[in-house]
Parts: C-alpha cells; structure tokens; sequence
C-alpha cells in the first residue's frame, strides 16, 4: 500500500419550588419602598395606633422565612443529605469493602474463559482509564457503528512495539458506547505464556485468538476484537508506520461468517509513535523467546525509565459494519469471497488511516 493516494477531507436557571422566591417589594403609605427590596416602615398618624403587619416578626421578617409568608423549604444539605461529599465517600467505602469480602469469599461469577467482569469493571478498567483519557487523550469517532447488542467483529490494525492499543481500544468501547458494552480481544500465544499478563487477561476477557473461540464469544452476541497483522504489525520499524502488514489468510472474514456477525473495521492513530522502533536485536530475541526486541530512541538507553511510552495523542475510529448475515452457510468456505471480504476491510482501514493522519495537526496535539 506504499502507493496509495491520500484523500484530504474536518446561566441563569429558572428554579423550581425548591428554591426560596425573590421578596416582593411592599410600599408604604406613599407608594414608595426601599431600595434593598424590604418592607418599608408605616408611619403612624398623630393619635393613631399603628395595627401589627400579620406575618412579620417583631424585627420584621416574616414569619415563614419567605418573603410571602409561606413555609420555608428545606435547604439542599436537609433534602439529601447522601450528596454530600462524605455520603460519597461512605457509599464509596462500602463498595469497597462488600468487592474485598466477595473476592476473599470467592462470590463472583468467571465465565468458561475465565472472564471476570466485576474485577474487570471495578479495577482494570479503573486502572486503564487514566491513561486513555488523560495521557493519551484518546479520541473516539463512529461508536454508533458497533451495534447495541447481539455480537459484532471489530478488525483494527495493530501497531506500537508494544500491545497498549489492544487495552485503549478495549476501553474506548466499553467508556464510549451507550450500552457500556465490553470488547474481548483476541490475543497471541505468547500473551498466555506469560507469568501474571495471563492471568490478567483471561480476567479481562481476552482470549487464544482461534477461529473456534472467536465464534463461539460471537454466537454468544459478545463484541469480538481482532487484529489480524499480529507481531508484524506490533513489530514493524518506525519507517514503515501506518502501512497495514498482510491481514493473514481471512480467517477473521470465515468466523463472522459462519456467526453471522458483522465486521465493523477500526483504525487507530497515535500509538506507532508512543515508542518508535529504530532497532530489533534479533540475537537477544531469540534467547529470550520473544518476536522482536524493540530498540527505541529511549530504550534501552534510559533503563526503566526508557519503557515510558511517549503521551501521543490517539485516534480511533470505528467505519460502517459490513454486514455478513446474507450470505448462505457455505460461503464460509468459499476462498474468493473470504479474499475480497479480507480486501475490503484492509483498504477501509488503510484508507482511514491516511485521512486521520492529513486531518492530525500534530503527534501530540
């Protein structure tokens, strides 16, 4: 795709009985009233006794606290004493504790891939949030295109040495979408083969990207993500950012098909730059196990401090759905049309890619 073109597109409220009336300005004997909008002193007539004003105290003010007269509204600490900052907290507090006693108890549901969504809810996302919306200030554009329930596949490209686009987008699903509804990744082998990250995942609901999971977490109307270029995508130098590597053999395009769920694509912008890959030490790769080993402008060079990712600013964008529900049963194994499918989604992607990168002002603004 090195060859293809870019395409240029870009008080005051009326308060309702709970609030306390204006006072209403009262006149004396000749028409006239103070200014502060108080009731204005009756002078009395030679020999004449002055009556008491009914609903005025001895000071003046009325009787109900209103100006009127009328009974006085409770203030808004009386009405709900839970919205105060330390029912809040109480309320917070409690939550807290009754999550410990479920987790210690071990009363919560895991479905059959280990997905756990109160931990996924109450602490991973938690965990993630910070980082989508204050550090990489992620943008979401097209969240009506994934659809309201039933399963859907969502097809992103994948990019930035390490695999933090998979968690934005994760999080941009659940955060942006009216039914908060939840995005289970499809990972690599070596996701599981790692201490801890595996666990982590399972819990957050990813799992082994197989054709056989992928379409039973689809049949079960959950919201699916794939990226499809794998470690070469991940993987890729920094000269060769945002050119999609090859999508595979399609085998995303035959498990929609055979769920009949639509394929919505997803192109995501800024994470190639957040550590850009100058370098693959390829000797210190193979002893360790791993795909590649990033060499970055930072990295190794500044130790921990160099696996800082730089706070770019993100993109994501979901495109129309193509829906794969008309096709007969067999067309899951026709290879031309799971080609074309595949090609289709491909050039979708690269094609927004390219008009988010001409309206993109700057990697970090």
């Amino acid at each position: 795709m090195a060859d293809a073109k870019v395409i240029p597109f870009d008080d005051d409220r009326s308060r309702s009985g709970g609030g306390a009336r204006p006072a209403r300005r009262r006149t004396g004997a000749g028409g006239s009233g103070r200014g502060d909008g108080s009731a204005a002193p009756v002078s009395a007539l030679p020999g004449a006794q002055v009556p008491e004003q009914p609903g005025l105290l001895s000071d003046g003010s009325p009787e109900g606290g209103e100006a009127d007269g009328g009974p006085r509204e409770p203030g808004p600490d009386a009405v709900d004493a839970g919205r105060s900052p330390a029912g809040g907290w109480e309320r917070r507090i409690a939550g807290g504790l009754a999550f410990l006693r479920r987790r210690v108890t071990g009363d919560y549901d895991v479905d059959e891939f280990g997905y756990d969504r109160e931990l996924t809810d109450q602490v991973l996302m938690s965990a993630l949030r910070p980082l989508a919306d204050k550090y990489f200030r992620v943008e979401v554009k097209g969240i009506e295109n994934i659809p309201s329930d039933g399963g859907a596949l969502i097809v992103a490209n994948h990019s930035g040495t390490l695999p933090l686009d998979g968690l934005m987008l994760q999080v941009a699903v659940h955060d942006n979408h009216p039914a908060e509804r939840h995005l289970r990744l499809l990972a690599a082998d070596l996701v599981f083969h790692l201490p801890v990250v595996n666990e982590l995942a399972r819990k957050a609901g990813h799992t082994l990207a197989c054709a056989e999971d992928a379409q039973r977490l689809l049949e079960m109307g959950e919201i699916v993500g794939v990226m499809p270029e794998g470690f070469k995508g991940i993987g890729k130098p920094f000269g060769e950012r945002y050119k999609l590597q090859r999508f595979g053999r399609g085998g995303f395009v035959s498990t929609a098909l055979r769920a009949g769920a639509p394929i919505v694509p997803c192109s995501i912008v800024g994470a190639e730059e957040i550590y850009p890959m100058i370098g693959n030490a390829k000797t210190l790769a193979r002893l360790l196990g791993f795909p590649y080993f990033p060499i970055t402008p930072t990295f190794p060079w500044l130790g921990p401090l160099g696996a800082l990712p730089l706070p770019t600013k993100w993109t994501i964008q979901f495109g129309e759905p193509i829906p794969t529900d008309g096709y007969p049963p067999e067309a899951a194994e026709d290879p031309m049309l799971m080609f074309n499918l595949t090609d289709q989604v491909r050039e979708q992607i690269q094609h927004t890619l390219y008009k988010l990168l001409v309206q993109r002002r700057s990697v970090f603004f």
